[in-house]
């Protein structure tokens, strides 16, 4: 929240001096004070957020990283001389505790090419996969491995 304050200063602002940067520490300082006190805020909370936003981070990367292997995979699949491709509804459970977490989950099998998420009820997912070799693993993948470390943090 600190550095939010301080880069909010500085764009305000429209440009970047010492004289700015010394008075955005001072009153990023004072804003994060009163963060603290009056709204139930505390430093505690600014590391969880952190360490949060960097495993998102993580997610975020190995999700694109995702989405372009299951693209190509999709191309082959579609180019290849293969005559026909063999479409499968796939039905798991997740040990995921959060909605935000299922939801968070069901969209990065729906965002894979070749992947849709059909439905999503408590902690069962149903998956139309284009081929049967996408629906392989689908319950442990790695999605589901780093949604459930983001929950636990």
């Amino acid at each position: 929240m600190y550095l939010l304050y301080f880069v909010l200063w500085v764009i305000f602002n429209g440009q970047i001096t010492l004289e700015i940067c010394l008075f955005g520490v001072v009153i990023a300082a004072l804003m994060f004070a009163f963060t603290c006190k009056f709204m139930d805020y505390s430093l505690e909370k600014e590391k969880n957020v952190l360490r949060k936003s960097l495993g998102f981070g993580k997610y975020v990367i190995v999700l694109v990283l995702e989405i372009v292997k299951a693209n190509f995979a999709v191309m082959h699949m579609i180019l290849s001389e293969r005559e026909e491709l063999e479409p499968v509804l796939v039905s798991f459970q997740s040990d995921m505790k959060t909605p935000t977490g299922r939801a968070f989950l069901a969209n990065a099998i729906t965002l894979t090419p070749g992947t849709i998420t059909v439905a999503l009820e408590e902690s069962e997912y149903v998956v139309h996969c284009l081929d049967v070799g996408l629906a392989e693993g689908m319950d442990d993948s790695v999605f589901v491995e780093m949604l459930s470390k983001l929950e636990q943090k």
